[in-house]
């Protein structure tokens, strides 16, 4: 029996004028007070895109899965960002909770809070990025890159790095560091009408912008980014949290990884399933689905998974260091990952946990 139900068993038994009127109120009211304290839901904020390389939330919101796993006591807000960078904001200001978002503005972020604000707690997708040149920009090989307008969605985010470091590699510099790239933080979907009216010249995009850009803008991969990666696999989302909200609710968070992990092994076993789930979740989060074919091409280059695929993003955070977006010291990431609850899942269902 709760104590509140004690409390009215208490003070039933004591009607009939045994207690003044004055103190049966007082008892009434505390029971009252008491279970709507109880009943009070636990609030968890959760930030993603409505992009495809954030498959997990886009299905798992369509679905209720995270509700589920979370329980009836708990209730989700969901907070869409356009990149990562303003996710981390959020973060740092106490406005989310957990977010799905890409391994710069991770790390940017732990950099920034000296490893107070961010932890790594699951991958999230792998691949599902791609430079895509516009029809007429007269661009065929790296060196026609000179003088030209390059997107990317917001400046330090894993896309804007992974611009800047390629052209480093290839002997070209942005305008602000004495080349003649002009390089431009840009909204996913206003690059795709600067890209439709000839006023950028090609965009660095997730998926399932990359698709639109060549489906509907006329525009073409220069480079799918996988093809700078080790078996083709790169860290393009993760699944990060507040360590003060793991602290207080690891129950919670574990419950979260454990739909999240189902939710990847379910998208991978039922490819033509999710996509029709985040298109409709798409549709409504956009207010336009994606045409069929412009879904198979984005998620032909992707994968969901829950291995943050630690390699890759050590080599992203060198890139961002050397591109100057994290200090001039070399920053220590050890204490970055927290895989304990995400490993913890993975030996419940007998799969083998991430190192």
């Amino acid at each position: 029996m709760t104590s509140a139900s004690k409390t009215r068993r208490f003070a039933a038994t004591r009607l009939g004028g045994i207690w003044p009127s004055s103190i049966l109120l007082a008892i009434l009211f505390f029971s009252s007070s008491t279970i709507s304290a109880q009943q009070k839901p636990v609030i968890v904020r959760i930030g993603y895109f409505p992009n495809i390389t954030h498959a997990q939330a886009l299905v798992g919101r369509a679905g209720g899965q995270f509700e589920k796993a979370l329980g009836p006591g708990v209730q989700i807000e969901w907070k869409a960002f356009n990149a990562g960078p303003s996710a981390i904001e959020a973060l740092f200001a106490n406005a989310i909770d957990l977010t799905y978002v890409g391994p710069n503005p991770t790390v940017t972020g732990y950099v920034r809070s000296q490893g107070d604000a961010v932890r790594v707690i699951a991958g999230a997708a792998s691949g599902g990025a791609s430079l895509v040149v516009r029809q007429g920009a007269g661009i065929q090989q790296a060196s026609d890159f000179h003088g030209k307008k390059v997107a990317t969605p917001q400046q330090g985010n894993s896309q804007d790095v992974a611009l800047r470091a390629w052209l480093r590699a290839n002997g070209l510099k942005p305008r602000e560091k004495g080349g003649d790239v002009q390089v431009l933080p840009v909204t996913n979907a206003d690059q795709f009408t600067l890209f439709l009216k000839g006023q950028i010249d090609a965009a660095w995009v997730p998926e399932p912008w990359a698709a639109r850009l060549v489906h509907e803008a006329g525009g073409r991969i220069f480079l799918d980014e996988r093809d700078l990666w080790p078996n083709h696999e790169f860290d393009i989302t993760d699944l990060i949290v507040r360590p003060k909200f793991l602290k207080e609710h690891p129950d919670l968070v574990k419950n979260f990884l454990r739909a999240h992990v189902e939710l990847t092994d379910w998208i991978n076993k039922n490819p033509a399933q999710a996509k029709q789930i985040m298109n409709q979740q798409l549709q409504k989060e956009t207010g336009k689905p994606l045409a069929p074919a412009v879904l198979d091409d984005a998620f032909s280059r992707m994968a969901a998974t829950y291995d943050p695929l630690r390699a890759s993003m050590l080599k992203s955070t060198q890139q961002a260091f050397d591109e100057g977006f994290l200090g001039r010291t070399q920053p220590d990431l050890s204490g970055l990952f927290d895989l304990a609850l995400l490993n913890e899942v993975l030996r419940e269902k007998k799969a083998r946990p991430i190192p």
